[in-house]
């Protein structure tokens, strides 16, 4: 099962991420490396939200990451969505 997770950023993302990025790109690196993770970026022009692909058997993985996401425990994300995703052609 895929996982869809959608970050939605405060104002200035850019500026304000710096002094956390380095520990979100860490997180990151460690679901995509485990397999958890199987893409993920931020949308462009503006930069104000991402969008962050899961698999997995569960959602938990998913919960999991956003509970230790610098960005989210700092307020760098200001919403979040997790959705299941049914993948139907591809993946």
């Amino acid at each position: 099962m895929y996982y869809i997770l959608y970050y939605k950023y405060t104002d200035n993302f850019i500026e304000k991420r710096k002094p956390f990025r380095e520990e979100h790109l860490k997180l990151a690196k460690t679901a995509f490396g485990k397999g958890e993770m199987t893409m993920a970026g931020v949308f462009n022009d503006p930069p104000d939200s991402a969008l962050l692909i899961f698999k997995g058997d569960e959602s938990s993985v998913v919960d999991k990451f956003v509970k230790n996401d610098p960005y989210v425990k700092n307020g760098i994300v200001t919403q979040y969505k997790i959705k299941e995703w049914r993948v139907a052609l591809g993946g």
